[in-house]
């Protein structure tokens, strides 16, 4: 790889990552794949099928990533999540902010994009409110208190946090041996439990589980295979082109709404750039908005009121500073992060579903009270 080949390779990865996006938004219209729908579902009403979705997706992320890892293509430890240091009070702490704001906000970052794509201007309110509040949790006010308390608290781990590299480090022998078989013990087993059930293996609940589950594999071989660098022509280093964090990523919505606000603020700045994560969000809005277009689904939606107003604006902003805080929303963490099998990703996701739990016992409450 020449300097003259490397922007030819950039732009390979953002159309790559923007056409991930696109199909995203199109299956996610599609099949109403929602995290937070999908733990409403089981709360109020018993039905397990949106949830099912989602855990297929999470045991195809699984069984996609580590089979690259067992490959030799990728390495967990070339991810955000896979860091020795586990800060896990800053992912129980931000899971539980972005659960509880989500349901509040009427859906996590994903879903936000998607409701945007179908005319929803409440989702236009709750982007601009959640990039600025990730953007503030990332270089802002609400970055000064998260690393002066929750990220201060940490433990040192003696391998990556990943399963297989601790595995590795436990048992020897190397991280892409461990990655086969537990990457097929978890990812397997996730699926059984979906396929176990009739109402899992509907066929809204296998496009959309199976979809965006490849679709997060697909995020890894783009960012990981495709743009990587083994040596960078300018700093003879290896390198993940056109991500923002400078390692090989997939799918996630927290922070890629700060980066595209960046983007659009300092556009005449160079140093700015397009990145796969704002790509892949601008996919999503595209391919959601095609389908609602297609089908008749596509309707302009406002506020209701004051209150509704008011909700969506705490919950947008609880996500912006959760999602940041736990390294990562319903799909950064629940699906890019689960598939590394981080330990971190594992404590946010819980945290996510208890906050979400949270927030929907707390709006039932609410409603009892009123009546």
């Amino acid at each position: 790889m020449t300097e003259a080949d490397l922007p030819a390779l950039v732009r390979q990865v953002l159309w790559a990552g923007f056409g991930l996006g696109a199909v995203f938004g199109a299956i996610a219209q599609r099949t109403h794949f929602c995290t937070m729908g999908a733990v409403a579902d089981v709360v109020n009403i018993g039905d397990w099928s949106r949830m099912r979705m989602w855990v297929l997706s999470v045991g195809v992320a699984m069984l996609g990533f580590n089979a690259m890892v067992a490959a030799g293509w990728l390495r967990a430890e070339s991810s955000v999540y896979a860091a020795p240091t586990l800060l896990w009070l800053s992912h129980a702490v931000g899971g539980l902010m972005f659960g509880f704001g989500m349901v509040l906000a009427s859906g996590c970052g994903s879903k936000t994009l998607v409701r945007l794509g179908g005319g929803n201007l409440k989702s236009l309110v709750v982007f601009v409110v959640l990039g600025l509040s990730a953007y503030m949790t990332l270089k802002g006010l609400t970055a000064v208190a998260r690393v002066a308390t929750v990220d201060a608290v940490s433990v040192a781990l003696p391998a990556g946090q990943d399963l297989p590299s601790l595995a590795a480090k436990a048992l020897g022998g190397g991280a892409p041996r461990h990655a086969a078989w537990l990457g097929t013990l978890f990812g397997g087993a996730l699926l059984g439990w979906v396929l176990w059930r009739r109402e899992g293996r509907s066929g809204e609940v296998l496009v959309g589980g199976l979809g965006i589950g490849a679709l997060v594999v697909g995020g890894w071989w783009v960012s990981g295979v495709l743009g990587h660098l083994a040596e960078h022509p300018q700093t003879l280093e290896e390198a993940f082109v056109a991500t923002q964090s400078q390692r090989m990523e997939s799918f996630s919505f927290v922070a890629p709404y700060a980066h595209f606000i960046d983007w659009l603020i300092l556009f005449s700045d160079k140093t700015r750039a397009l990145s796969f994560g704002v790509v892949v969000a601008l996919g999503v809005v595209v391919g959601s908005a095609g389908v609602a277009l297609a089908s008749g689904s596509f309707r302009w939606e406002g506020f209701r009121g004051v209150e509704d107003t008011a909700s969506h604006l705490v919950g947008a902003a609880l996500m912006g500073v959760g999602g940041v805080t736990a390294l990562g929303c319903t799909i950064g963490q629940g699906l890019s992060g689960l598939s590394t099998l981080s330990l971190g990703s594992f404590i946010a996701v819980a945290g996510i579903v208890g906050g979400a739990v949270l927030a929907l016992r707390w709006q039932v409450w609410r409603l009892e009270r009123a009546a």
